[in-house]
C-alpha cells in the first residue's frame, strides 16, 4: 500500500473541494483587512459569495509578470503581505527583481509533502544543492526536509569539486537540486575517481526533468522524482512513485486558465497555472504563475486523489527558466542597454546534452571577439546564468517581437 504523508491525500475529492472553499471564505477577511494591495485588487469582493470554482473564476488574476512593476510602485511588496518585517524572518530577491517574504511556520512553502512522496524519511541525509543566496530555493527545500526529519547538507550551488568531496565523505542518500546538476556532480565525481554511490534518491525542481535524464539516473540506481514550486506560492504539485503526472498540493486551489485571461480551460487543454494559497504572511489569491500545464483526468494510480497536472510545459509569456533561474525579456533588454553597438537581440534556450544552454544572438555591424566576451560577461551578470554570445549581421533576426526563444522540447 502507498505510504501517504497524511490522510488528506486520499480524501474524497468533493470533501476536499468543500474544505478548501470553506477555508477560503474564512481566510479572505483577514487578507482584505491586513494587506492593502489585496484590498485594492479585490475591493468589491464579498468573501461569503465564494462557494465554487465558478465563483472564484470571477476574481481577477494577479500575474507574476505584473509583480515587478507593482512592487516598484508600492515598495517593497506592493501591499500583498500581512504584517511587517518582524513577521517575515527572511526576505528574498528573485530574478526580476521580485521580492518575497518567507511565510510563517516550520515549513512555510509546504515542501515536506513532495519530499515524503519522493521517499525521504526521518534520518535520511540529504545533499541540498538548491541556492541559499538571496533566492529562496535552498531554504524552501531545507525547511521541508527538516519537517520530514531529514538531516540536511546545505551545499547550495557552485564549488562542484568541494561538493563531491562532501558527498564522498558524508555519503548522503538523497539529493535535492536542479535536474541536471546531479548529472554534473556524478560525471565529475567519476572523472575524479570519487565515490558518490550513496545517493539513491532525488527530488528535483527548477527545470524540466527530461525523460532521457530520468532514465540515465535510473540506470545509475537513483530514483529521481520532481516537484513544481515557486517562491511566491510554495509547493504547487509533485510526483509520486507512479510518475504519472504531478499531484496538486493539499493546501492550495489550483486552476488552469486560458493565457492572458482568468477563464478556466477544460481538462487536457494547455493553459496558465493559477494558484490560490492560504499563507498568513504572503497570501496569494488567483496568482498567475506564467507557467503552462494541463489537468489530467482521474486520480493517480498511487491512490492520491487530488487533481493531477501534466507538469511544467513552458511559459505563457516569454519568460523562461534556465538552470533553475527565471530569465525575463526585460533582462535581455538590460544587456542590450549596456552595449550600444548592439541592435536587435534574441536569447535562444536549448539543450546541450542533458543540460540547459542559452545563446544570446545580437545584431551588430562591427562584431569582434572582445565585444562578444564583454556581452557574455554582461549576460551572466544580469541573468545570473552563463551563456554564449553570437554576434550576427544587422537585419538577420526575425522582426517578430520574440525576445526569448525556448527551443527545448517538453514532450
Amino acid at each position: 500500500m502507498t505510504d501517504f504523508y497524511d490522510d488528506l491525500e486520499s480524501r474524497d475529492p468533493a470533501d476536499r473541494e468543500a474544505a478548501l472553499f470553506a477555508k477560503l471564505r474564512e481566510f479572505l477577511p483577514q487578507v482584505l483587512a491586513g494587506a492593502p494591495g489585496w484590498a485594492r485588487l479585490l475591493k468589491d469582493l464579498d468573501p461569503g459569495t465564494l462557494k465554487s470554482r465558478a465563483d472564484l473564476a470571477g476574481l481577477p488574476v494577479l500575474r507574476k509578470s505584473d509583480l515587478k512593476d507593482l512592487q516598484e510602485k508600492h515598495p517593497p511588496f506592493a501591499g500583498f503581505t500581512i504584517g511587517d518585517a518582524a513577521d517575515f524572518g527572511r526576505i528574498f530577491m528573485s530574478p526580476g527583481p521580485i521580492f518575497e517574504p518567507m511565510g510563517a511556520g516550520p515549513d512555510p512553502w509546504r515542501a515536506a509533502r513532495a519530499l515524503y512522496a519522493a521517499g525521504f524519511r526521518r534520518g535520511t541525509v540529504v545533499h541540498n544543492a538548491f541556492a541559499y543566496h538571496l533566492t529562496p530555493g535552498g531554504f524552501l527545500v531545507d525547511a521541508g526536509l527538516r519537517a520530514v526529519g531529514c538531516t540536511v547538507i546545505p551545499a547550495g550551488i557552485g564549488n562542484t569539486e568541494m561538493q563531491i568531496d562532501v558527498i564522498a565523505q558524508l555519503k548522503p542518500e538523497g539529493y535535492a537540486g536542479t535536474p541536471d546538476y546531479l548529472k554534473v556532480l556524478l560525471d565529475k565525481a567519476a572523472e575524479l575517481g570519487k565515490d558518490t554511490s550513496s545517493i539513491k534518491r532525488g527530488l528535483v525542481s527548477g527545470g524540466a526533468l527530461f525523460p532521457s535524464l530520468r532514465a540515465e539516473y535510473a540506470e545509475r540506481g537513483i530514483s529521481v522524482l520532481q516537484c513544481y514550486a515557486t517562491a511566491d506560492v510554495g509547493l504547487i504539485a509533485y510526483e509520486s512513485e507512479a510518475a504519472e503526472g504531478m499531484i496538486a498540493d493539499e493546501d492550495i486551489i489550483l486552476e488552469i486558465v486560458r493565457p492572458g485571461t482568468g477563464e478556466p480551460v477544460a481538462p487536457g487543454e494547455v493553459g496558465e497555472v493559477v494558484v490560490t494559497t492560504f499563507n498568513p504572511v504572503y497570501p496569494m489569491i488567483r496568482f498567475g504563475t506564467g507557467d503552462l500545464s494541463a489537468i489530467m483526468e482521474g486520480p493517480s494510480p498511487c491512490g492520491r486523489t487530488n487533481t493531477r497536472i501534466k507538469g511544467w510545459m513552458g511559459r505563457a509569456d516569454q519568460t523562461t527558466k534556465v538552470k533553475g533561474m527565471f530569465i525575463h525579456p526585460s533582462q535581455v533588454a538590460d544587456v542590450g542597454r549596456r552595449h550600444g553597438e548592439l541592435g536587435r537581440l534574441r536569447l535562444v534556450v536549448a539543450r546541450d546534452g542533458e543540460q540547459d544552454a542559452m545563446t544570446l544572438q545580437a545584431e551588430c555591424a562591427s562584431p569582434s571577439p572582445d565585444l562578444a566576451d564583454a556581452v557574455a560577461t554582461s549576460l551572466q551578470a544580469v541573468c545570473k546564468v552563463r551563456g554564449s554570445v553570437d554576434l550576427v549581421a544587422p537585419g538577420s533576426l526575425a522582426n517578430d517581437g520574440k525576445v526569448i526563444d525556448d527551443q527545448r522540447s517538453y514532450e
